[in-house]
Formats: structure tokens, C-alpha cells, sequence
């Protein structure tokens, strides 16, 4: 029974004596080969180790000071610009080169040999930079030396412009160009360089000069927005059977936009425009063909009858009208108007004056109403009454007419051009012939009494007097 009973015991001691025996085995064996791997590490770095990005893993100081300065001699550094092109800075243009001279020794020794399997749970300790140096007037010069400072190669940014369609404005996008901020560069290669960077994307590190504004930005909304109140203005103007019509296609011209975006309405423009259109519809001293009772077409010029816009009202009314938006069709202001539209205006309603005949037919809507022999001025005493059309001013009962050697009492007083005016003449017995030649008038039109009642009792102020000879 004995016997029995310690021979499980001597087993287990047995077996156990190899395991303590293992465990030793393998201690020692770590033990030495952690010793032996802190003696390589003595001169060699650590598995994993880069420095500036380059693997220097299990190399020594001799071996990478000649890796590092081979390394360093093919440097260089891509610039990617827009439009797919690149340029390069190479080590040699620069002077580039490292700080100790090739020399590694104390990188490697701040890797301690005996914390080498530190750098197997910690890659971050095992990378390392060395610094560089480089001639700064050798990189200035290099970087100004770059294509992408060449004036032949470079686009000015643009901000966003504005263009008139029949449509209205529509914003032309911005240009992006391709101007450098020169210092931006010049910062950034040298930070890439002293850390051997590879490539610098012009894009990525925001070094372009950008526009103040795009096409989205509120001020080129707001002021696309101010520029198309003004297009969208229609103003049509209404002359009888003629209209002029103001749109977009003429305001757009009218505009302008500064630096700073704001939209300027050339006012003067405005006024040019009513000038203009005075001009063409106006007929106030115009030559006008008249079809005269005797049949023929007589051309009478002069005189103050016909249409006048007020250029001064209208002009401020369409300036208002446009910078508001307005759509409307009106008649211009006028300072003074005819009877009818177009340039031979006289309308069927005139009095006609035939000065060489001595005779007067006034004409009521078409209709003869009175005619009749008359005296004009006398053309001896040089008051000849002056050719032309001429408005009624008005007309007065029982008025004295008054000069400088004469008092005259009338019944009918009608004057069509400043004194002068058609009155009747009870003085006279006889009218027409050439009384008006050595005895006429001071330049009035001295009419029969029936005659100048006819035309007293049908008249109204802005009746046309035509006078012709």
C-alpha cells in the first residue's frame, strides 16, 4: 500500500519539476533574446522606425546618414496647380540640406536599446524628424521664378458681372482666375520643404486669390434684383395715333454697376430721352403744309401754335416711373397742346388768314362758318402782321385797345400773337383791296362787325390763327 501511494506523488513531483523547468527555459530564453535584440538596437533603430516619413528600420547610423543624404539630393516638391498643371522645386535649387549634416546619432540614441520592445506596442516613438535647412534668397528667388507668377500666365479673379437679355439681367458667374497669394506659397513650401513634404495642391491649401463675391452671394442677388425693377419698367407714351414704347431695351443702357455693386440710374439719359421726343412730336414753330380755302397747299412756318411736352415735369415723372417699375401708358405733361396729333396739328377748327387777299375764313369742325374781307397791318409804317400759326390766348367783349397815339374801344377782342389780335373796326367803311399796304393796321386784324361777332360767338382759347400770304 505504501509502495502504491508514493508513486503518484514521485509523478507528480517529476512533473512539475519539468514545468518549473520550462518556465526558467523560456525565461532564459526571452531573457536572451531580449538582450540580444537591446544589443543589436544598441547601434541599430528600432524595427518600424522612420525618420521625416523614410524607413530607417533596423539600419544603423552609417547606413542612414548615407539612405537620408541620398534621399535628400532626389527631393522634390510637386506643386499642383489649377488646370492640371504642376511644377516642381527640386533640393538642389534651394540649397536644401539637413541641419546635422547627415549626422543621426542623436536620434538614434534617444531610441534606449533595453526599451526596445516599447516600439512594438508604440510605432508613434519609433517616428522621428530630423530638420532641414534651406537658403531662404535661393527659395525666394525659386518661388518667383515659379510659371504661376508669370503676368503672360496669370487670370485675374472676377467677380460676378451682370448681362441684359429680353428677358432681363442674368448674372455671368465669377471668373476663379488663377492669381497666387505669393506669400501664402511661399509659407507653405517652406514648411513642406523643412518637412519633406511631396506635394502641395494650390486648391487644397486655399492659396488662390478668390473673388469678393459669387454668383450666389446676396449683394449679386440683390443687386441683379435692383437692375431688373428698372428693365421691367414699360412706359408706353400715346401721340394721337403714334405711341413710343420705353422698355428694357433702352433703360438697360441707362445703367451702370460700380466696383462696389451699386446700381446708378444715368438721369440725364432720362432727360435725353424726353429731349428727344420733344423734338419729335413738339410743333411749335413748325413748317406745315396747309390746304388753303383757294385750294391750293400753302407752307406756313413759325408761330406759337402746336405742342410743347414739358421736358422738365416729364422728365422727373419717367425718372419716377423707372425707378419704381412702373408699367403705364400716359401722354407726356405738356406745356401747351393743339388740336390734334401729328405735325400739320391744326385740326378742322382755325381761323384762316390770307394777308396778301385781304381775306378771312374761320372754319368751325369743318365748316365754313364765316368768311369775310379784312385789314392787316400796315406794311408802310412797317407793321405788317407777321406770318404763322398761332394759338387764341382769348377772347374779351367791349375791350380798348391801346398804343402809344391811340385809345381804341372794340366789341370783340380776340388776340392770337402778343398785341396783335382780330377785333372788329368800327371805324372802318370799307375792308380789303390794298387798303393795308399805306393805311392798315398797327398789326391787328381789323374785321367787319358781323364778322368778328361770327367768330367771337364760336371761338375758344387755343384755336389756331393761320396766317399766310
Amino acid at each position: 500500500m505504501e509502495n502504491e501511494v508514493e508513486m503518484p506523488l514521485l509523478s507528480r513531483i517529476k512533473r512539475y519539476k519539468k514545468i518549473v523547468m520550462g518556465i526558467i527555459i523560456s525565461i532564459c530564453t526571452l531573457l536572451v533574446i531580449y538582450l540580444g535584440m537591446a544589443i543589436y538596437f544598441i547601434n541599430h533603430f528600432y524595427f518600424g522606425s522612420a525618420i521625416n516619413c523614410i524607413n530607417v528600420s533596423g539600419k544603423n547610423v552609417e547606413d542612414v546618414n548615407e539612405q537620408m543624404a541620398s534621399e535628400l539630393q532626389i527631393y522634390v516638391l510637386n506643386i499642383k496647380e489649377r488646370g492640371g498643371k504642376s511644377e516642381q522645386i527640386r533640393a538642389n535649387e534651394v540649397g536644401l540640406s539637413y541641419n546635422s549634416d547627415g549626422q543621426f546619432k542623436d536620434l538614434k540614441d534617444r531610441q534606449k536599446p533595453y526599451k526596445w520592445i516599447s516600439s512594438v506596442f508604440n510605432t508613434d516613438a519609433s517616428k522621428m524628424t530630423e530638420g532641414v535647412k534651406y537658403d531662404k534668397e535661393l527659395l525666394r528667388k525659386r518661388v518667383d521664378k515659379l510659371s504661376c507668377f508669370d503676368s503672360n500666365n496669370i487670370v485675374e479673379p472676377k467677380n460676378p458681372s451682370f448681362k441684359y437679355t429680353d428677358k432681363g439681367y442674368v448674372i455671368i458667374d465669377e471668373v476663379a482666375g488663377n492669381k497666387v497669394n505669393r506669400d501664402i506659397l511661399y509659407d507653405h513650401v517652406s514648411n513642406a520643404i523643412l518637412k519633406e513634404e511631396t506635394t502641395i495642391d494650390l486648391e487644397w491649401i486655399n492659396c488662390y486669390v478668390k473673388s469678393q463675391y459669387t454668383s450666389n452671394s446676396q449683394k449679386i442677388i440683390d443687386t441683379k434684383n435692383m437692375l431688373n425693377k428698372y428693365v421691367f419698367s414699360k412706359i408706353t407714351y400715346n401721340f394721337g395715333e403714334h405711341k413710343e414704347i420705353l422698355d428694357g431695351s433702352t433703360i438697360n443702357k441707362w445703367l451702370t454697376v460700380d466696383e462696389n455693386f451699386k446700381v446708378t440710374f444715368d438721369e440725364k439719359e432720362a432727360k435725353n430721352y424726353i429731349d428727344v421726343l420733344s423734338t419729335n412730336y413738339n410743333t411749335i414753330g413748325n413748317r406745315r403744309n396747309f390746304a388753303s380755302s383757294s385750294g391750293k397747299t400753302i407752307n406756313v412756318v413759325g408761330g406759337d401754335y402746336g405742342w410743347s411736352i414739358n421736358r422738365a415735369k416729364e422728365t422727373k415723372a419717367l425718372i419716377i416711373a423707372i425707378k419704381e417699375g412702373q408699367t403705364i401708358a400716359k401722354e407726356p405733361s405738356y406745356i401747351q397742346t393743339a388740336l390734334s396729333y401729328g405735325n400739320n396739328d391744326i385740326g378742322d377748327t382755325y381761323v384762316e388768314i390770307n394777308l396778301t387777299k385781304q381775306h378771312l375764313w374761320f372754319y368751325k369742325n369743318g365748316f365754313l362758318i364765316a368768311q369775310g374781307d379784312i385789314v392787316t397791318g400796315n406794311v408802310s409804317s412797317n407793321h405788317k402782321t407777321p406770318e404763322g400759326i398761332y394759338g387764341l390766348k382769348y377772347k374779351q367783349r367791349d375791350a380798348v385797345l391801346r398804343g402809344s397815339d391811340y385809345a381804341s374801344p372794340v366789341t370783340f377782342w380776340m388776340p392770337f400773337n402778343g398785341g396783335i389780335g382780330i377785333h372788329d373796326a368800327s371805324w372802318r367803311s370799307t375792308f380789303g383791296g390794298k387798303i393795308y399796304k399805306t393805311a392798315g393796321s398797327h398789326g391787328c386784324i381789323n374785321s367787319p362787325y358781323y364778322l368778328a361777332k361770327a367768330i367771337f360767338d364760336n371761338i375758344e382759347a387755343g384755336i389756331p390763327v393761320v396766317c399766310y400770304n
